[in-house]
């Protein structure tokens, strides 16, 4: 027990010393400071920083930005302390309808909704919104709906970038007639093993179902073994559970290190040709290839299936939201609206932003202008549908089930036994 109140004592004194030191900021800058809280730290931090110092100069408000690994816990402590920070940077659109819906975040002001409207598609808009308020402003953003090749031998056989999963199927079986392997697969990941999975059959159900339908699947408003969601896992298994198709055959998708599956692609020759997998990739393969991206790697959309939905995009990305309402803290939020927010970020590399009215230009490398316009163009954006679904799901029979689809058990009995295993 007294181990208990002693912890309540350090709790109370370190939140009574953040507003202090808040108060204290204010009161030597006159007022003028904006406090944001994010997970990001190191060399994203870094860059976000320099990305907002043109607002800084400019207005003359002081953006003091902290970052933390324990964000997700430490955001909720700071929260129910009453000292939020100003302005946080939530990476899960959970915890903006969370907070949203216990009214501990403020819907943005017009002048930053009507930003929204002029810089941003539409789907922006809705993923910030919450029972038709709009409470997040997305600024950098992740991909996962990409597939990969290496560029100069792709291009030496005269293989054509595929537009439409139909010619995505019949790429894949002219790589294999002429005697290559189409795809690299790998979904060893530890204790997480079956994530790569997850995302395959994600971006499968976007791309025939759509995202209403994708929405409904997330919140357990169909279930888990409905007809949409076998669909996607026949579609994935013409691919997965194809000797021909994959480097080893599907056995070996269960043993290969999911940071591993990129490498056959810069073998000589290739073992394999096409990987799907998103954006942090690049981070995994060669270091000489690593050295010379945009001459040695290629990358497009995985294609569109259903034409109504468009290529939708996979992915994730960071919304800020609004816990204090001042002059400063709206200057900000609609600073962040604008591509001026992003540019620097951009020409040193290593992000992607949602701006459609972005100079793709600024961008440090062929590749991540690539990348970026294919965001860019998406009429559809959703997140990760397995880190949406409650834990027991999401992070548990989803991940197993896959391992289990790939092992060989039937694709009805995988589906029944994760809809099974949804709490009740």
């Amino acid at each position: 027990m007294r181990r208990v109140a002693l912890f309540l004592l350090v709790i109370s004194s370190t939140c009574s010393l953040l507003l202090a030191t808040g108060t204290q900021e204010q009161q030597q800058t006159g007022g003028r400071v904006v406090r944001v809280f994010g997970a990001f730290r190191g060399e994203e931090a870094a860059r976000f920083e320099e990305a907002i110092r043109p607002f800084e100069d400019r207005t003359g408000i002081d953006v003091i930005y902290e970052g933390s690994p324990e964000f997700e816990t430490q955001i909720f402590v700071q929260v129910e302390a009453g000292t939020p920070p100003d302005i946080a940077a939530l990476p899960q659109p959970g915890l903006m309808k969370r907070f949203a819906g216990k009214g501990q975040i403020i819907p943005l002001p017009a002048e930053v909704v009507a930003k929204i409207d002029e810089n941003y598609k539409p789907v922006w808009k809705e993923l910030g919104s919450y029972e038709g308020k709009v409470y997040g402003v997305f600024h950098r953003v992740n991909i996962k709906s990409l597939v990969w090749y290496p560029k100069k031998f792709f291009e030496s056989k005269g293989w054509k970038i595929p537009a439409t999963w139909d010619e995505l199927m019949a790429l894949t079986e002219q790589i294999a007639s002429e005697g290559y392997v189409p795809w690299s697969i790998g979904m060893e990941s530890g204790t997480a093993t079956g994530w790569v999975a997850t995302d395959w059959m994600e971006d499968i159900m976007l791309r025939t179902a759509g995202p209403e339908v994708y929405d409904k699947w997330v919140n357990h408003e169909i279930p888990f073994d409905d007809p949409a969601v076998k669909r996607a896992g026949e579609i994935m298994m013409e691919i997965w559970g194809n000797e021909r198709y994959v480097l080893g055959g599907p056995q070996n998708i269960l043993t290969t290190r999911f940071q591993d599956a990129v490498l056959p692609l810069f073998e000589n020759p290739p073992r394999a040709i096409l990987h799907r997998q998103g954006n942090f990739v690049t981070g995994f393969m060669p270091e000489e290839i690593q050295a010379n991206l945009d001459e040695e790697v290629g990358v497009f959309a995985l294609p569109s299936i259903d034409p109504r939905w468009g290529t939708p995009v996979l992915g994730g990305g960071d919304q800020f939201v609004m816990f204090r309402d001042t002059p400063e803290v709206r200057a900000f939020l609609e600073f962040l609206t604008t591509w001026d927010s992003a540019k620097i970020w951009a020409q040193a590399g290593g992000a992607l932003f949602p701006y459609k009215n972005q100079d793709l230009d600024d961008y440090s490398s062929q590749l991540e202008r690539k990348m970026a316009e294919i965001l860019v163009n998406a009429d559809v954006f959703r997140f990760d549908a397995s880190d949406l679904m409650p834990a027991e799901v999401g992070a548990g029979t989803f991940w197993t089930g896959m391992a289990d689809l790939v092992s060989g058990v039937p694709l009805e009995t995988v589906l029944d036994q994760i809809e099974a295993s949804w709490p009740r």
